[in-house]
């Protein structure tokens, strides 16, 4: 019976535009809609077993580091942890900030989310970009990914702390940021090192197997931990990440503009918004007193303004703002 109502809800999904409601299993929904790479919903079975062998693998150990710079804006170097001749060849300038972006489930190196971020930050600072890409990983199921996350982290911390001992930099100047299952990454990498990156910012952390896990992204992760919600309680989570936790439009579905499409449009808006502020600084939330009111957006308390690519902005607490439905919001 069961088979039989998955099939059902795939044969829905191709003829017409509106997402069948999945299947459940004692009351509980097993099964549930993520969008893949294209922004197609994908059947996710929540209780599959994870692939050990994927696992075992494509960890970590396969994360591919791509720089950019304004002297390469566009085509990537690459540098391979434990090859300092790697490091020599490319355009990496320790005295610069390093900011290093981390992508999420079926997504990769050249997903449009890093080039976003990537070209908001060349845009406005001299830096090192490093874009993180761990597909192999990343296109598996998604328990297996997600499996994988806290492995791929602890080696992007290791290769850093490695990358700044041979060629220079300075933890005060590196800016972790990672969105979805990318958030969860960057947040294992900065534990790995000990929490000495200056900034961390975790772009709608996802929820799916994280709400309740200890290697989810954590105020003690960084020096200063930043995230931004904007699909709570569905692809993302929806409880306190960081030292400061912001709300846009109450930091659920429908995010503006995303009203006649799925979670996964409010989901990835986390990343529009981020590349918008670190280009323009212009989105303020206001401090709330607690969740509740950050959901409703009825909040008057102090300001501060949200993202952005100040690598030695600190901040505490729950703030919450609305957007406009367009860039740059």
């Amino acid at each position: 019976m069961k088979t039989i109502l998955i099939a059902a809800s795939l044969v829905a999904l191709c003829y017409g535009h509106v997402i069948p409601e999945v299947p459940k299993t004692d009351g509980e929904s097993r099964y549930v809609w993520m969008p893949d790479d294209e922004g197609k919903q994908v059947l996710v079975d929540l209780e599959e077993p994870v692939d050990e062998e994927v696992l075992n693998t494509r960890n970590g150990a396969n994360n591919q580091y791509w720089l950019f710079t304004r002297w390469n804006p566009s085509v990537h170097n690459i540098i391979t942890h434990g090859n300092a001749n790697s490091i020599w060849a490319s355009n990496y300038n320790g005295a610069r900030p390093l900011v290093v972006i981390v992508h999420g489930w079926t997504n990769n190196g050249n997903s449009p989310m890093n080039h976003q971020i990537r070209d908001a930050f060349l845009a406005v600072q001299d830096c090192n970009v490093i874009v993180v890409d761990w597909s192999g990983l990343a296109s598996s199921n998604y328990l297996t990914a997600a499996a994988g996350v806290p492995n791929v982290g602890q080696h992007l911390g290791n290769f850093v702390t490695w990358l700044i001992n041979t060629a220079g930099g300075n933890w005060n100047q590196v800016h972790f940021v990672g969105f979805s299952l990318g958030a969860h990454a960057v947040g294992n990498a900065g534990r790995q090192t000990g929490a000495r990156p200056s900034r961390i910012t975790g772009l709608d952390p996802a929820g799916y197997r994280w709400h309740t896990n200890a290697l989810r992204l954590s105020p003690n992760d960084g020096q200063y931990v930043e995230a931004i919600h904007t699909d709570g309680n569905v692809l993302g989570i929806m409880n306190p990440s960081g030292n400061a936790d912001f709300y846009p439009n109450g930091g659920k579905h429908p995010q503006p503009g995303c009203w006649t499409q799925g979670t996964s449009c409010s989901h990835g808006r986390a990343t529009e918004l981020f590349a918008a502020t670190v280009r323009h600084n212009h989105l303020i939330g206001r401090q709330c007193p607690n969740i509740w009111e950050a959901e409703l957006g009825t909040c008057n308390g102090a300001s501060l303004h949200m993202g952005n690519g100040i690598v030695n902005k600190r901040g505490n607490g729950l703030y919450a703002l609305r957007t406009l439905d367009t860039t740059p919001f």
